[in-house]
């Protein structure tokens, strides 16, 4: 009796033990030369991205918080991969096979980002880790979580390629059961560094003719509208800040880019340039839209080294699937089968003249 009573003690300490440390909370950097990216498995979370303007200093053009505890308390998604589904799912429900399934309504009745407890606010699994070339984070979403179908493994790699490439590649696997799976990642960048102010003097080009238009509650209408002749219109480079007589509030749009993806092909989606500083940023994804947003809903934050970001401080640009297809049979789906594999890539190239 006394033998397996203390064999139990030592094997509930042990498991307590390895649980703590699976969920142990870290900062990991991958760095090549100048070129540096800081990740947390917190909500397996961007926290910096440092790069050189043309004159070789250094900045961080990445908004953010100044410890791990702020990020737990975040509302902005700053960094963070966002799921089992990002964006919007209207109504905070969806039928799948015939089954009506209820989700946590954390957006004005609607479901955002995965829900109150989404992919950003877990701890994920450090799988692997070389600090000048990749980080491998892990999560098991268990079936029902957040109210979504199915055991769902996910896998997301941040890597470094050649000197000045930053890869984002996020994979999922449904255990057993159909299952909506939308993945992106929310990064707020700004080229002239996290301090510089807004970004409404930023060019960008977007190589999409289309935008998925929205009801007041930002949820999908269905339609698939040309951007020709609206203030949406960036298929020539302009200022972020250029039409924002027309459109005062800024953008949170979905573009459906113009070589559709397919999972397996590659497509440039934009190119954003800050003159002062001379940096520039590619973007290239195997997804078929990309949320454009000008953080016109960033109240007064207090972010890295005290510095308070504004409305306007930054741009996003998440590549995804289409917000609210669940709800819209001519979306490219996002349901995920028991065996068969999501794939989401992203590469952004930097460069300073």
């Amino acid at each position: 009796m006394g033998k397996a009573y203390l064999c139990l003690c030592v094997l509930i300490t042990a498991f307590a033990l390895s649980c703590e440390a699976a969920e142990k909370i870290g900062i990991y950097e991958l760095q090549r030369g100048d070129f540096s990216v800081k990740i947390t498995n917190y909500g397996a979370t961007v926290l910096s991205v440092v790069l050189p303007d043309r004159n070789g200093k250094l900045d961080d053009v990445v908004l953010g918080y100044g410890s791990i505890d702020e990020y737990k308390n975040d509302t902005t998604y700053f960094g963070a991969i966002v799921g089992r589904v990002a964006n919007r799912i209207g109504g905070a429900k969806f039928t799948l096979n015939g089954k009506l399934y209820n989700l946590p309504a954390n957006d004005h009745g609607n479901t955002l980002h995965g829900g109150t407890i989404g992919f950003s606010d877990v701890v994920w699994t450090v799988e692997s880790y070389v600090k000048n070339s990749h980080l491998t984070l892990t999560y098991h979403s268990h079936d029902g979580e957040q109210g979504f179908p199915g055991d769902l493994s996910v896998m997301v790699t941040y890597m470094l390629i050649d000197t000045n490439k930053l890869g984002i590649k996020m994979q999922a696997k449904s255990l057993n059961k159909p299952t909506p799976v939308n993945l992106a990642s929310h990064t707020y960048w700004n080229l002239g560094g996290h301090t510089s102010g807004d970004i409404l003097s930023h060019t960008i080009r977007l190589q999409a003719s289309r935008i998925t238009p929205v009801d007041d509650k930002l949820i999908p209408t269905g339609e698939i509208s040309p951007v020709k002749g609206t203030p949406y219109d960036f298929l020539e480079r302009r200022k972020i800040g250029s039409k924002f007589t027309e459109l005062p509030d800024g953008y949170d749009i979905n573009y459906v880019l113009d070589r559709t993806g397919d999972g397996k092909h590659f497509m440039k989606v934009a190119t954003v340039h800050e003159e002062k500083s001379g940096r520039k940023m590619e973007l290239w994804t195997n997804q078929p839209g990309v949320q454009f947003y000008t953080s016109n809903m960033l109240p007064d934050t207090v972010g890295k080294g005290g510095f308070v970001y504004k409305k306007h401080a930054a741009f996003c640009l998440e590549t995804q699937g289409f917000p609210d297809s669940v709800n819209h049979p001519n979306f490219p789906s996002q349901i995920l089968l028991p065996g068969v594999e999501y794939r989401h890539v992203m590469v952004y190239r930097f460069t300073a003249s």
